[in-house]
């Protein structure tokens, strides 16, 4: 496959590349994600992909099934069949900094997620809320509104969002399910929240 768009296109490339020889029922055991013998099916923000193995290709029956149309999450899901792994979540909600090293990449987050999420859903709430719901979010009583998700099975994330007015800028927080710290990289972390935050503006 080849792809103009180097920024995406050559890690995407690189990782289709290494999925070739993916062992699959080593990936299928580690992820839980099911392989029928040509494919892996991944449930990516309510939405069941097809990812047809070793020729890498991705497909889906949902109508608005956002991971076709960008390689971003495209990407994502190649590296948690590669990389990811099903981990049990513990019931505690971590932050982005919490987690290992978080500090590290604590910029981008706060730059590709925090602020995008505060100036994206905290100036729209209402909004927000809407495009939360039809992905089936669970309302959370926090901050001007609040909304958890499950990402991938088992990993669960929460956006909370503040309303800007005259004193204050819109804010936003983004709390991980405590599986997320040993079940994915830092920088896949953030590439989570930047999903997420695409997908329920999507749905606005």
């Amino acid at each position: 496959m080849q792809v103009e768009n180097h920024k995406e296109g050559v890690p995407f490339e690189y990782y289709v590349n290494l999925f070739k020889s993916l062992d699959p029922a080593e990936a299928a055991n580690r992820t839980g994600a099911a392989f029928d013998g040509e494919a892996f099916t991944v449930r990516l923000l309510g939405t069941d992909y097809r990812i047809a193995w070793p020729e890498y290709a991705i497909s889906s029956a949902a109508p608005d099934a956002f991971a076709l149309k960008a390689l971003p999450p495209q990407t994502f899901l190649l590296r948690y069949l590669l990389e990811g792994k099903a981990v049990a979540w513990k019931g505690q909600w971590k932050t982005f900094r919490e987690m290992p090293w978080g500090e590290l990449y604590i910029q981008p987050f706060t730059g590709r997620c925090l602020t995008r999420a505060a100036f994206t859903f905290g100036t729209r709430v209402a909004k927000f809320a809407e495009g939360a719901e039809k992905l089936g979010g669970r309302k959370l009583p926090n901050g001007d509104a609040g909304y958890e998700l499950e990402l991938l099975p088992g990993y669960l994330m929460q956006i909370i969002v503040w309303e800007g007015d005259e004193e204050f800028p819109p804010n936003s927080q983004i709390l991980y399910s405590d599986n997320f710290e040993t079940g994915f990289a830092a920088e896949d972390r953030v590439v989570a929240g930047d999903i997420l935050i695409t997908v329920i503006k999507s749905h606005m």
